[in-house]
């Protein structure tokens, strides 16, 4: 459970204050750039967030494993929009934290737009001066399936119409290396 009495140092040591203000951004933005990873298929962006040594399952360890399970998953579903909401970081000293985040997902999965609230359980760690992710626990609030897919719509041709397909998720770079690299 998220402890919500956690508070900053206090206005005394203005330097700690600072530190943990500095701890507070880099982990909020860990969240952030998951998010935006996950949706790019930016897996080497996205395994970079993580610790060298992050256990994957029970008996691998290592960013190279840890790519290996998101080309799996994220191979199994088409394109996905995750939306960070709230956030809860708890410092526990200078180099170790946990958090909460929640975030509403859209996914395709079988040609279906699913709509999920996900919340995140965290461990981050910081070294040479970076945090990272040391674990990410997904819990799922529920899933549920959306009644039209916006994704089968006609394109936008932005800025000619502002309804329609966009050009997202297609126009990262990595969007087509990850589906290229994957045979299918």
């Amino acid at each position: 459970m998220a402890d919500l009495s956690s508070s900053p140092p206090s206005g005394d040591d203005p330097e700690a204050l600072v530190r943990a203000l500095w701890a507070h951004d880099q982990i909020r933005a860990l969240a952030s750039r998951y998010a935006v990873a996950i949706d790019a298929r930016d897996i080497e962006g996205l395994v970079a967030l993580f610790v060298d040594d992050v256990q994957v399952g029970r008996r691998r360890t290592g960013r190279e494993a840890l790519a290996e399970s998101f080309r799996a998953s994220l191979g199994a579903i088409g394109p996905s929009m995750l939306h960070v909401t709230s956030q809860v970081v708890d410092l526990v000293d200078a180099d170790h934290a946990t958090g909460s985040v929640y975030c509403l997902a859209d996914v395709v999965e079988d040609h279906r737009m699913i709509r999920q609230a996900i919340l995140y359980r965290d461990t981050y760690e910081r070294r040479d001066g970076r945090w990272f992710f040391v674990r990410r626990i997904h819990e799922l609030f529920y899933g549920v399936p959306r009644d039209e897919n916006p994704l089968d719509q006609s394109p936008a041709n932005w800025p000619e119409r502002s309804w329609g397909r966009g050009t997202v998720p297609e126009s990262w770079p990595s969007w087509g290396r990850f589906w290229a690299g994957s045979g299918d």
